[in-house]
C-alpha cells in the first residue's frame, strides 16, 4: 500500500477510470450502470484510500469495488432477478480481473470500442459514444469534437446506448470476417480523441496530453490486434505529430507556429517510428487517407526547417488525399500548402471560396488562414477583419492570445 492523497486520487481516475469502466461494462453490461458503479468505486477509494492506502494494482480494486456496490444496487431494484444469474455465472472472471492481470483489462477497452462502432449504430453515433465512454470525454467535450451543441449530442449517446441495450449486441472483439467492416469507424474514432488531445478545441491547455496519449496506446493495440495498412498509417500519422510535442508550446505556454519550432527539440524516436511505419504501409500497395496524411507529415519530419520543406510535394500529397477522402478541411489545408508553395495570392482565392462556400463558416482556422494570407499580401485591414472573425470563434485560451497578438501588429 502506498501513501494516497487528493492528487494521487486526481492521478488515480486518470489513469485507471477508463479501464476501469470499460471492464465494468463487460461485467454489467449496461453502459449507466456500469458508470454508476465506476462513480461508486472512486467514492470508496476517496474514502478507503487515504487512510489504508492505495492497493497494489488500483484498477483490480476499482473493478471490484464497482461490480460489487452495482450489485447491492441491483438486488434493490426488481429487474435483478433477471440479471442475477448473467452476473452471478461471471464472478470468476471477475475474480481473474481483480487478480491483477493488465491484458485483461485493456482487451476489455477493445471490445468497448467495438461494440460503440457496432454498424447496428448510425456512424456518428459510432464515434459519439467512443469518444464518451472509451476516452472519457465529456458530452460538451464530445459535441465540441463533432461542432455541434451539447443537448442534441446527449440525446445522441442516449439513443446509441438504448440501441445497443435493446438489440443486445454483444461485448466482444468481433471474429475477423466482421473486423473489416468496423476498422473505418475505429479509426475515426482513435483520430478524433487525438485530434481532441494533440489541440484542444476549449480550454486553457493547448493539447490534453491525457487523450493524446490515449489515443496512441489503442492504436498500438489495435496494430497487434489488426496489422493493416491503415492501422499503420494512422498510428505513423499520430506519432510524427506527437513528435512536436515539446516545440509546439513556449516556456509560457504559448503557441510556437511551425515555421517557428525548435526542430531540435522534435522527438526522433516517435519521427523514426512514424516515418517507418509510412513506409510499411507504403510498401503494402494500399495507401489510405491516414497513410497519405502521414505521409504528409513525413515530408514535415524529413525539412531540417520550414524553409527546407518541400511544400510542392505536399501539396501533391493533398491533391492525391482530395481524391481519396475529399473534405472541406482537406481542402483548407491543400491551400494552405499551395501558398506556402506558390505565394499567398495563389491560395487567397481558394480559401475565399471554400468559406463563400458555407462548410467552413464556423471554423475558426479557416478564418485564421484567410487572414494570415492577407497579412502576408499586405492588406492589413482586410486581414484584421479576417483575425477578428477567427477571435470571435476560438476557444482555445493560448490561440485566442496568439490571434490577439496577430491582432495587435496590425493594428500597430
Amino acid at each position: 500500500m502506498s501513501a494516497c492523497g487528493p492528487a494521487e486520487l486526481e492521478q488515480a481516475w486518470r489513469q485507471h477510470s477508463r479501464k476501469v469502466l470499460a471492464t465494468l461494462i463487460r461485467l454489467l453490461r449496461d453502459f449507466d450502470l456500469a458508470e454508476e458503479a465506476l462513480h461508486d468505486a472512486f467514492l470508496a477509494a476517496a474514502r478507503q484510500w487515504p487512510e489504508q492506502g492505495m492497493p497494489g494494482n488500483p484498477s483490480a480494486w476499482l473493478v471490484s469495488a464497482g461490480r460489487f456496490r452495482a450489485l447491492d444496487k441491483l438486488r434493490r431494484r426488481s429487474r435483478f432477478a433477471a440479471v442475477q444469474n448473467a452476473l452471478l455465472l461471471q464472478q470468476d472472471e471477475a475474480e481473474d480481473t481483480a487478480a491483477g492481470e493488465d491484458l485483461v483489462l485493456e482487451d476489455d477497452q477493445l471490445r468497448l470500442i467495438f461494440i460503440c462502432c457496432h454498424p447496428a449504430l448510425a456512424p456518428e453515433a459510432q464515434v459519439a459514444l467512443t469518444l464518451r465512454e472509451v476516452c472519457g470525454l465529456t458530452t460538451e467535450e464530445t459535441a465540441r469534437a463533432f461542432l455541434t451543441r451539447t443537448p442534441a449530442m446527449a440525446q445522441r449517446i442516449v439513443r446509441a446506448k438504448s440501441r445497443i441495450r435493446e438489440a443486445g449486441l454483444l461485448y466482444e472483439v468481433p471474429e475477423r470476417g466482421e473486423l473489416d467492416r468496423r476498422l473505418d469507424a475505429v479509426l475515426r474514432v482513435i483520430y478524433l480523441v487525438f485530434n481532441e488531445g494533440y489541440s484542444a478545441n476549449a480550454g486553457d491547455l493547448v493539447a490534453r496530453v491525457d487523450l493524446s496519449d490515449e489515443a496512441i496506446r489503442l492504436a498500438r493495440l489495435l496494430l497487434d490486434l489488426l496489422p493493416e495498412p491503415e492501422v499503420m498509417g494512422l498510428l505513423g500519422l499520430m506519432l510524427l505529430h506527437e513528435s512536436r510535442r515539446a516545440a509546439r508550446t513556449s516556456a509560457e505556454g504559448e503557441i510556437v507556429l511551425l515555421a517557428d519550432q525548435d526542430r531540435s527539440t522534435w522527438n526522433a524516436e516517435l519521427v523514426q517510428e512514424g516515418t517507418a511505419l509510412v513506409g510499411r504501409a507504403f510498401a503494402s500497395g494500399h495507401i489510405g487517407p491516414y497513410t497519405l496524411q502521414a505521409a504528409i507529415a513525413a515530408v514535415h519530419a524529413a525539412a531540417a526547417s520550414s524553409e527546407a520543406t518541400d511544400w510542392t510535394e505536399i501539396a501533391g500529397l493533398y491533391d492525391v488525399l482530395m481524391r481519396a477522402a475529399p473534405s472541406p478541411v482537406v481542402q483548407l489545408n491543400r491551400a494552405v500548402a499551395i501558398g506556402m508553395a506558390r505565394g499567398a495570392e495563389a491560395a487567397l482565392p481558394l480559401i475565399e471560396a471554400l468559406l463563400e462556400k458555407g462548410d467552413l463558416t464556423e471554423y475558426h482556422l479557416a478564418h485564421a488562414a484567410k487572414a494570415d494570407m492577407l497579412r502576408r499580401l499586405g492588406r492589413r485591414a482586410d486581414a484584421l477583419a479576417a483575425y477578428q472573425q477567427a477571435f470571435a470563434l476560438c476557444r482555445q485560451e493560448p490561440e485566442r492570445r496568439f490571434l490577439q497578438r496577430r491582432m495587435h501588429e496590425l493594428e500597430g
